[in-house]
């Protein structure tokens, strides 16, 4: 047997024992510290994006992006875009590769360069066929680009600065569209509704439009209410989505109507398709014309005036006045309705010295009324003959047609924005206008408006057609007197046909709803259309010439009863040679 000295067996067994238990202790401390290190990722190996752009110390930001970092409500990296009409995207490649921003290429059918803008933009349509004339223009496929932060596009403006240096210098061999682009409003739009998809109005994030290049971005559908910043070739803009729906739910073009848009019921619907629409919110809306630098259409305002008050509208009515419009006749129009502003005029570049128009862009002050969300303006030779309040849910800017691609600026509706006026007046000595006036500038600045039916501004001209004919329709809201107005004619008949270049503005029966309205003012009203000496002594040779040529109408043989003629005033004209 073995020999075994005694206790060696006891110490063997407590010396093991003491090692398991520091093992153990051991193991019990450093188990947590290693679940730590192998199951729960160290920040430098982090997976999730980062809340917040890289320290600008490591990576140089463009301005755009720093201008966004800054603005942007929600962000996070990187910063998802959508790139329109981009070829070299190197420069988003470097952002890309630091994790700063991601990038997809937004894929659609650019317009064909055969279309031009007069397929969108008609000379004339079949208003009986509302919703079925404007030829198609290709956009991206809905719901294919989300979760887009910002959507960059590149602006086709080589072409568009060619075209329009060759219109103002008129050098242009091809038909004045100027600045007119049909790609630049494909672009235009399709960034647009990339936003409303990427924003509904539901997220809290917000989303930016940036655009890139030499020409400016189409001010009628990005709003530079909504401008964040520009700086050399980049334009950023964070829109306001209830207003870009608004705009965008307009026809592509006036190759069809306009149709009415109330934005705060479209957002009750979007929330709930099947509720019942609450009343829309009240908006601060206008009536508005103007008068400057004579008096010759005080008398024409006050019955403008009447004639929009007799069809119970709720709406204000604004005048605004420069200083050539005495105390005397501020009264008579504050008594005929008119809530008064006065304003100093506006000379038009490209007029001509003492022309009709001379002033005329004194008109561009109606942008400047920002008390009021929307306003209608109507020049002071209109009169109004059954209430129109609905067109004002028409947006910026509705006008109805007068040829070609132009509108007729007698009757526009457009929202005020001081910005908006402020740019107005920066353009006004590049942008040419194509008659000098205000409504050639305008037709160049807002190339892409809305149509609105030709039965609002009904233009008082007839043509060749018969005297017999010559008549307004019954579903015509205004009558547009153009050629001689009303009141500088005699009552007995429209002193238009005493002169054979005029004739084709001239009906007896037109000129005879003018009167109407004048007999229905009040009588104190009455005078300021009284009949000044030299209008009278005007007609009166214009009646001996016509009889001299013997015009075939025979209106110069009508016995003249208008009371008017025994009670002549003097001279209201202001000289407008003595004013600055």
């Amino acid at each position: 047997m073995a020999y075994t000295k005694p206790g060696l067996t006891t110490i063997t067994s407590t010396s093991s024992t003491q090692r398991l238990i520091v093992f153990s202790f051991l193991l019990l401390f450093t188990f947590p510290l290693l679940l730590l290190v192998f199951v729960f990722p160290r920040p430098y190996l982090q997976t999730e994006p980062p809340t917040s752009f890289p320290s600008l110390d490591k990576v140089k930001l463009p301005r755009w992006l720093r201008v966004i970092q800054k603005t942007h409500i929600g962000h996070q990296m990187p910063l998802r875009l959508g790139l329109v009409n981009f070829e070299d995207i190197e420069s988003f490649s470097q952002l890309r590769l630091h994790g700063i921003l991601d990038y997809v290429t937004i894929d659609f059918q650019h317009l064909s360069p055969n279309v031009t803008w007069k397929t969108y933009f008609p000379e004339w349509i079949d208003e009986t066929r509302p919703g079925k004339q404007c030829p198609s223009i290709p956009m991206p496929e809905p719901g294919r680009y989300s979760g887009l932060d910002v959507v960059v596009a590149k602006l086709p403006c080589e072409e568009i600065k060619k075209r329009q240096e060759e219109y103002n210098n008129g050098t242009q061999k091809s038909k004045k569209e100027g600045t007119r682009d049909v790609h630049r409003l494909q672009l235009s739009l399709a960034t647009a509704r990339l936003l409303l998809e990427n924003n509904d109005g539901s997220r809290d994030e917000d989303i930016y439009a940036m655009f890139v290049g030499k020409c400016e971005p189409m001010v009628e559908i990005f709003r530079c209410d909504d401008l964040v910043w520009h700086g050399g070739e980049y334009w950023v803009y964070k829109p306001k989505v209830d207003k870009l729906r608004e705009s965008i739910s307009m026809p592509v073009g006036t190759c069809d109507l306009a149709t009415p848009y109330s934005y705060s019921g479209a957002r009750q619907l979007q929330a709930n398709p099947n509720q019942q629409l609450e009343p829309q919110t009240t908006r601060r809306e206008a009536y508005v014309t103007i008068l400057h630098s004579s008096e010759d259409y005080v008398c024409g305002a006050i019955a403008l005036a009447q004639s929009i008050l007799q069809t119970n509208t709720n709406k204000d009515l604004v005048l605004l006045a420069d200083r050539t419009i005495s105390d005397h006749s501020i009264a008579g129009l504050q008594a005929a309705g008119w809530k008064i502003k006065r304003i100093d005029r506006i000379r038009s570049p490209h007029a001509m010295v003492d022309a009709y128009n001379e002033w005329n862009y004194s008109k561009l002050r109606v942008w400047q009324l920002t008390e009021y969300d929307k306003v209608m303006f109507i020049d002071a030779d209109l009169i109004v003959l059954r209430n129109i309040d609905h067109f004002f849910d028409f947006p910026q800017l509705s006008a109805a047609p007068n040829s070609k691609w132009i509108f007729n600026s007698g009757i526009m509706i457009l929202e005020p924005s001081e910005c908006f006026f402020d740019y107005l007046m920066s353009k006004r000595y590049t942008l040419k206008s194509y008659n000098g006036g205000d409504q050639g500038y305008l037709n160049e600045v807002l190339t892409w408006w809305h149509r609105l039916t030709k039965k609002l501004n009904f233009m008082k001209f007839f043509g060749n057609k018969k005297e017999e004919d010559r008549l307004v329709p019954e579903d015509r809201y205004t009558i547009h007197f153009l050629g001689m107005k009303p009141w500088t004619c005699y009552r007995d008949y429209d002193c238009n046909w005493d002169r054979k270049d005029y004739q084709v503005f001239a009906s007896d029966a037109v000129h005879a709803r003018w009167w109407q309205v004048y007999d229905a003012m009040a009588p104190e009203l009455q005078p300021y259309c009284a009949m000044t000496a030299q209008t009278d002594s005007r007609i009166r040779k214009r009646r001996q010439r016509a009889q001299k040529a013997n015009l075939s109408d025979g209106h110069w043989k009508i016995e003249i009863k208008d009371p008017r003629q025994y009670n002549l005033v003097s001279s209201s004209r202001t000289n407008q040679r003595a004013i600055s």
